[in-house]
């Protein structure tokens, strides 16, 4: 049920008097909140793409990485990679994504498997960029590339202390879980806390929090099986279990492992072998070929540990968005994680940091981790900015923090969470917390979708849409707009539907429609963490 408190105090800029209508006035005073809105203020961690990157119609994360190749035809080469990477600025790789592609152009970072969200495909895209490179393919800009990359270098380097960078991450201790769902969810959602207490890190909402994840201790029997090796075999002055547990991906099968396959086979195996090492995907089963997976399609191979270890990923830090705010709770970070499951055929696949954190890992263990520092997704400066969150499932994650971090600076600004999921009887998270914040003003109104409901599936667009004149009236004086979860259908459908709102309730066309949300966008007003 939508809770509806009285209107919030807005700043109009176009008098009563003035000789509009009431959808003119609207359509006027958010075009003027839009212009004079002041520009946010930079936060920390990995610098802002530059001003240049206006021009980079790839930098979209719902496009396809042949769709934004394609636009990043003709392109110098720098700007070409910056086009392979996933486009969501979310720090992983320890840069932002046109810092990493000028830092690969530079031959300051060689390391071209970083991009946790482009995964493999960009990693392969990487490779082919960087080997046009190496054939004596120039750049006409040599020495802006240069400057970037030591800028890009600087401000990795700006803070150094311990827990602010995935290259110094500090032990905290991992307190508890509790799963949100209830009974009847098909899904495993739990909200998980550690204890920062003994590291000296700190963090804003809007931060996110990177762990490093173990592997599954029975996945790594059955690759450990697979090849046939003893788990005791010494690699690197680690056993090889240790380093299969610690230190390297089992994710999907990168193409050097296959390479190795090839050259340990024969006939139709090796081609095909060779074939998926080239990206070709000779049986159609490419997508589900994990490093168990590939071993059991090419069984009977016996690798020289070391070789095999030696053509596998690292296995890569997670980033999860803060659903805490240290002001409310010093020394306290949760996250809303998702337990990730999926079959394919007979074996289920899981996740290997939700499952590390949803159930490998035990209260009182000790963990690696960093705060990773979020630009161009925070709290408006001014605690009377009403705010509009929309944040289906775990994408509720920072708005939870937003709320948290408002109610302890008792913010008078209205804030309006959109929140929906499978089932409001099994997957309403922290239903009681927001009940709380309602009673005592920090939210002003909520709204809710159940796609598995009965009466036909909800989605938060739907209901943005049904609020649509409710909602342009909040971004017409002069709210911030945020989205989070995930980028390919939510956040597209989102940014979509807001145009569609503009568009209708503010008078416009098409056209000026969508330039109204750009500039949103460009003043800070319209954010995302999307992934």
């Amino acid at each position: 049920m939508n809770a509806i408190a009285p209107p919030p105090t807005f700043v109009s800029f176009i008098p009563e008097s003035a000789p509009f209508n009431a959808e003119q006035r609207a359509w006027l005073n958010g075009f003027f909140a839009g212009m004079l809105a002041p520009d946010p203020a930079p936060a920390g961690g990995p610098v802002a793409a530059p001003a240049e990157d206006d021009d980079a119609p790839w930098h979209d994360q719902t496009l396809a990485l042949p769709d934004r190749m394609k636009l990043a035809e003709g392109r110098p080469l720098r700007r070409r990679m910056m086009a392979a990477m996933a486009q969501q600025d979310c720090g992983q790789c320890g840069y932002n994504c046109h810092d990493y592609s000028s830092a690969i152009a530079e031959q300051a970072e060689e390391r071209l498997n970083l991009c946790v969200p482009g995964g493999k495909e960009t990693a392969r895209m990487l490779k082919a960029l960087v080997e046009e490179m190496g054939g004596g393919a120039t750049d006409p800009d040599e020495a802006k590339i240069k400057a970037e990359a030591k800028q890009a270098e600087q401000a990795r380097k700006a803070d150094a202390r311990p827990g602010r960078s995935r290259e110094a991450p500090v032990e905290a201790i991992f307190l508890s879980r509790r799963r949100l769902n209830g009974e009847g969810s098909e899904k495993a959602t739990y909200h998980v806390e550690f204890d920062l207490s003994a590291t000296g890190l700190d963090y804003e909402v809007g931060d996110s929090f990177g762990i490093f994840p173990v592997n599954d201790g029975a996945l790594v029997e059955q690759v450990i099986a697979a090849i046939h090796a003893p788990a005791d075999f010494p690699v690197a002055g680690k056993t090889l279990r240790e380093v299969l547990i610690r230190d390297v991906s089992l994710g999907l099968a990168p193409d050097v492992l296959f390479e190795l396959i090839s050259y340990m086979t024969g006939g139709d195996r090796r081609a095909k072998a060779k074939a998926l090492a080239r990206g070709l995907d000779p049986d159609g089963d490419a997508a589900t070929l994990d490093v168990l997976a590939a071993l059991e399609k090419f069984a009977g191979l016996r690798p020289d540990p070391e070789a095999f270890i030696e053509a596998l990923e690292p296995l890569q830090p997670r980033l999860y968005s803060i659903s805490s705010s240290h002001k409310a709770q010093p020394g306290l970070l949760s996250l809303t994680v998702d337990h990730v499951r999926y079959a394919i055929g007979e074996r289920e696949r899981v996740g290997v940091a939700s499952t590390f954190l949803g159930h490998a890992i035990s209260p009182g263990e000790r963990l690696k981790v960093y705060v990773q520092r979020a630009h161009d997704f925070a709290l408006p400066a001014d605690g009377d900015t009403p705010i509009v969150m929309v944040g289906p499932g775990t994408g509720i994650a920072p708005f939870r923090a937003f709320l948290h971090e408002r109610a302890a600076l008792r913010a008078k600004g209205a804030a309006w969470l959109f929140f929906g999921h499978q089932r409001s009887g099994a997957d309403f998270f922290y239903q009681e917390e927001l009940a709380h914040f309602q009673a005592e003003g920090s939210l002003a109104k909520l709204s809710l979708a159940w796609s598995r409901d009965a009466g036909g599936k909800v989605y938060v667009q739907d209901r943005m849409r049904e609020e649509g004149a409710e909602l342009w009236t909040w971004l017409s004086r002069g709210a911030h707009f945020y989205v989070c979860g995930g980028a390919k259908r939510m956040a597209a459908d989102v940014e979509k539907t807001l145009i569609a709102i503009s568009a209708e309730h503010g008078g416009m066309d098409q056209s000026a429609a969508r330039a109204f949300v750009k500039e949103l966008r460009a003043k800070g007003r319209y954010q995302t963490d999307v992934y």
